[in-house]
């Protein structure tokens, strides 16, 4: 039988559950890049509308993700820190007016991997994109299959590979399959071995966008 999972916007009552999902998606993150339960408080608390989670059949949750609003993205200038992005994951700089969704994290438990959950919450954030009038989706993609390949190839062939369908990164070529599109590299995005730091700035343009509302 199909297990059934329905999203839902993240409650304080779920912040540990939150956090376990978090350290058990990305063991391999530094402990002050990981998002804990005091931080998903203040996510739930700031930005409500905007953080979600993934409920299984029992009500547990197995997936999560993390977002804010921002006007500060410059594609001229894209290269940026994760931590400082989210203000040390308090997201502190969520603007209410922000004209894009930045993505921050999304985390997925292993046991629930390859159900499509990671797509499901990439549909949630769209519907609120569209729901808000934002101009659409960026979010810095984990290279998390590039330690593999670092010592054979420059980061840059790795992600050209990727864009062809030469290489399949666990990341990035499902967030391909999203929609997204690669702006550029980000060399030092996090500090995390499996993907050696590195990143893509992902784009995903609101087709919906009207900017006659924001006048």
């Amino acid at each position: 039988m199909t297990e059934t999972f329905t999203i839902v916007n993240s409650q304080p009552s779920m912040v540990e559950a939150l956090e376990a999902v978090q350290r058990v998606a990305f063991p391999t993150l530094a402990e002050d890049e990981i998002i804990t339960a005091a931080h998903y408080a203040a996510h739930i608390a700031r930005f409500p509308e905007g953080q979600f989670a993934v409920l299984n059949a029992a009500g547990q949750v197995v997936a999560c993700s993390t977002d804010f609003r921002t006007s500060a993205v410059d594609f001229n200038a894209f290269e940026h820190r994760y931590i400082d992005a989210v203000a040390s994951n308090w997201l502190s700089r969520h603007d209410p007016q922000g004209e894009w969704l930045y993505g921050a994290d999304i985390g997925v438990l292993p046991a629930y991997r390859r159900r499509g959950l990671a797509r499901r919450l990439y549909e949630a954030r769209r519907h609120l994109i569209r729901r808000l009038n934002l101009r659409g989706h960026v979010a810095g993609g984990l290279l998390t299959g590039f330690s593999a390949y670092k010592t054979v190839m420059s980061i840059e062939a790795y992600v050209a590979k990727i864009l062809t369908g030469e290489l399949v990164d666990p990341t990035v070529s499902v967030q391909l399959r999203c929609g997204f599109s690669v702006h550029g590299i980000i060399h030092n995005y996090v500090h995390d071995p499996a993907c050696d730091g590195k990143a893509v700035f992902l784009v995903w343009y609101n087709p919906d966008y009207d900017s006659a509302r924001c006048l």
